[in-house]
Parts: C-alpha cells; structure tokens; sequence
C-alpha cells in the first residue's frame, strides 16, 4: 500500500514538472515592448524616436529580452529605472485615471448642454419666425405716388 502511495506521488511530480516545462513561455518582441514606450529625452513614442537615449532604450528592451523576460517584466524594469514617465499610456489610477475620465467627462457635459439648449433655441428661432416682419414707416400718399412712377419708368 505505501508502495502504490509513493508510485503515485511520483508520477503525480512527473506530470507537473513536464505540464510546467510544456507550458509555452511568452516570448515577447521590440516591437512589442516599443509600442508602450516613451522616449524619457524626447517625449514621443520610442518607436518613431530617433536620439541617443531611444537608442539606449532599445539596447536595454533588446538585452532584456535576450533574459527571457516577459514583455510586463520589462515594463516594469523599464519603469523602475526611468520611472512612470517611460510608459506611453497613463496608469488606470490615481491622476493617470483623470487622463481617461476627463475628456468623457467633458464630451457627456457637451452632450446635456446640447439637449438643453438645442431645443430652447429651436423654439426661440420659430417664434421668431413666427412673428409678423417690421414693415418700417408706412408710407404716405405721396410717396406710394412716386414710388409707382418710380417702378413705372422701370417696366418695358
């Protein structure tokens, strides 16, 4: 019986260690690793920079990958050496999260304004319209005279 239990746990340890070792490791590329980092020189993207420091940059990505690091592990050795200014994208919390929330916040505040004033001024434009026109001065015998001789001369 002791015999089938340590048979058991040692094929049990067989079919971990192999699972584990059969498990894909995540490679990752420069390309992949340039697309979410900046240039801390230049301030633009790492994939179009073109500086001694996004070279150096490029040096440090390739000789991390050449480790076997995954593509977060590099971030954040990325990160831990230059700091949060080397990530393209802002962080999803604490002043990173207004980067995302503030310009929907804006574009919703838009939104409302436009659904309560769009109405107003349509209705301000049609009773505007609706309003009889200002004639100006009504014009006197006289002048209703000469405006027909006026038009008269005109007709052929």
């Amino acid at each position: 019986m002791r015999r089938h239990a340590v048979l058991l746990a040692v094929a049990l340890g067989l079919i971990v260690a192999t699972s584990a070792q059969a498990a894909p490791v995540q490679r990752t590329s420069l390309n992949a690793v340039e697309s979410e980092v900046m240039c801390v020189s230049c301030g633009v993207p790492l994939a179009i920079a073109e500086s001694p420091q996004a070279d150096a940059e490029r040096r440090e990505i390739t000789r991390l990958i050449a480790q076997g690091m995954t593509k977060q592990e590099i971030l954040d050795s990325l990160v831990g050496t230059y700091g949060g200014r080397v990530l393209a994208s802002p962080k999803d919390e604490g002043f990173g999260l207004a980067a995302y929330l503030v310009p929907i916040a804006i574009v919703l505040a838009m939104l409302a304004g436009l659904a309560v004033y769009l109405p107003r001024w349509r209705r301000n434009r049609d009773d505007a319209d609706s309003t009889p026109a200002d004639d100006g001065p009504r014009l006197t015998d006289a002048d209703s005279q000469r405006l027909a001789e006026d038009l008269a001369r005109y007709d052929v």
